[in-house]
């Protein structure tokens, strides 16, 4: 009976597995931008070992540096890259430019580097430069025909961020609808990425709606702090967070057009702790309360009033502060940690500190020892039987 139980509990202790594993887009709903428009941050190494130590596995960076490549080798963290605006006239122009940007960039890191992710520009429709509206679904197309030359189609996600610009009005969530002048460009990219898969990801900001109309806005409701909230008036449905009203919308906007089972996701969203006179509600207080109270809401994988079954997931912007960034004020104080790796206020992280990295090695020391042990004495058991 006791070598039993003894090779049964063998049976539950975790061996590594060998075998080739899927890979996931986006795991969980919790993710992270991580920008480097700054001239003090940390290395991309220690940038793994701070993302790893704060169990953020999903990381969303604005360019293909390779020194951020190379650092997440090994990590097992999901990373999605970018294709930046300027070269979206290429690619368009060129298929055999994605293909060697491919070539460059993606195949020689995979599967060291989890590459789960491409974006083609970033808020291209509704921008300033109007220029790039035309061309950006033929870059999409193109890229998507490198990665099928690849063979990587089904590997990694191909998608592009847009803004709240591209919507004519966003309240009430269910009269929110596309630009007249956008939607010439948009219902092709819709068309392609309904037909491939593909999400619409937009960049959700309570915090710049928030400052937009100060009079108006409740900052609790901003901030998901109780408030009375909203009810759609046409659905019914109550909104106690724009966070969850700004992802409502974006799904009635897909839903008037003709895209009704299409997936809204979040490829940015946060607050700032600081900004400038004209910025109200840019606080480290307000920052605090707006990334905490929206990690739990994520980590809790429940959906909208719209769509209550379909967990929403987000990355947040941003990792740092970013010194470098142009721009009010605002714009350099968005980061959850500070250059040099320390929080930059307290919402269940620790960042870069001396006594981070003994407190891991700690942890685990303690849970191997604590298997072994257990081992141990089950063998002395069935020996002693």
């Amino acid at each position: 009976m006791m070598r039993a139980l003894f090779f049964f509990l063998l049976l539950l202790l975790p061996f590594p597995s060998h075998g080739p594993r899927a890979v996931q887009a986006f795991a969980g709903g919790y993710g992270i931008n991580y920008g480097r428009i700054a001239n003090n941050i940390p290395s991309p190494d220690k940038v793994v070992q701070l993302l790893r130590a704060s169990k953020i596995r999903n990381v969303k960076i604005y360019d293909a540096d390779h020194s951020v490549l190379d650092a997440f080798k090994g990590s097992g963290l999901n990373l999605v890259i970018a294709i930046p605006n300027e070269l979206v006239k290429d690619f368009a122009a060129n298929e055999s430019r994605s293909i060697d940007w491919l070539n460059e960039n993606v195949q020689p890191y995979l599967p060291q580097t989890r590459i789960v992710g491409i974006t083609v520009g970033n808020e291209v429709l509704g921008g300033q430069d109007t220029s790039l509206a035309e061309p950006l679904v033929q870059a999409v197309k193109n890229v998507y025909n490198g990665l099928k030359k690849f063979h990587l189609e089904d590997k990694i996600e191909l998608f592009t961020p847009h803004s709240e610009a591209v919507f004519a009005t966003s309240y009430p969530p269910s009269a929110c609808v596309f630009k007249e002048d956008v939607m010439v460009y948009m219902k092709p990219l819709l068309d392609f990425f309904q037909q491939i898969g593909s999400p619409f990801y937009v960049n959700a900001y309570p915090f710049l709606a928030y400052i937009s109309d100060p009079q108006h806005i409740d900052i609790n409701y901003a901030l998901f702090k109780p408030n009375p909230g909203i009810v759609d008036p046409n659905t019914s449905l109550h909104y106690d967070n724009m966070f969850d009203a700004q992802i409502d919308a974006a799904y009635a906007a897909l839903q008037a057009a003709g895209y009704n089972n299409m997936e809204v996701r979040v490829a940015e969203t946060g607050w700032a702790s600081s900004g400038d006179q004209t910025e109200a509600g840019a606080s480290v207080e307000n920052a605090r309360t707006y990334n905490f109270n929206l990690r739990k809401r994520l980590f809790l994988r429940k959906g909208t009033p719209l769509k209550p079954k379909r967990p929403v997931k987000a990355y947040i912007f941003a990792l740092f502060n970013e010194n470098s960034k142009p721009g009010p004020s605002s714009e350099r104080h968005y980061g959850l940690f500070n250059a040099d790796g320390r929080i930059a206020y307290n919402i269940g992280y620790e960042g870069l500190l001396p006594s981070s990295a003994p407190k891991i090695q700690a942890g685990s020391w303690i849970v191997h020892y604590s298997a072994t042990v257990i081992l141990s004495v089950f063998i002395f058991l069935a020996l002693v039987t």
